[in-house]
């Protein structure tokens, strides 16, 4: 049985691949695409994120704001919470893990 055609968005991983958020690199167990557009709101253009920095973001913003306000890796830096945490995480090995905290704001 043949395989479906992949989307037209997907790229297979890369060896050595950066995290588009922290700009360590991403090991393949920690490996995130983040929908820079939320999925639910049409975006197809995804960004490789760690898994820690992609449950960041949706701890903080929910869809409709990534989609309006954060739909690019420089919008998403420009936020003073993104800031922090990523100067934060920087300090961490690449395979760093720890479990995210929703943010008060979004509740």
């Amino acid at each position: 049985m043949a395989k479906p055609p992949l989307e037209p968005w997907y790229k297979p991983p890369a060896a050595n691949e950066s995290c588009a958020l922290c700009g360590r690199l991403v090991p393949p167990s920690q490996r995130d695409e983040h929908h820079l557009v939320p999925k639910s709101k049409g975006g197809k253009e995804i960004a490789v994120l760690h898994r820690v920095c992609h449950r960041q973001l949706h701890a903080l913003f929910n869809e409709t704001q990534l989609a309006k306000e954060y739909s690019t890796v420089q919008a998403l830096l420009a936020n003073d919470d993104v800031r922090r945490f990523v100067d934060w995480v920087r300090t961490k090995p690449p395979g760093f893990y720890e479990r995210t905290r929703r943010s008060a704001t979004k509740r």
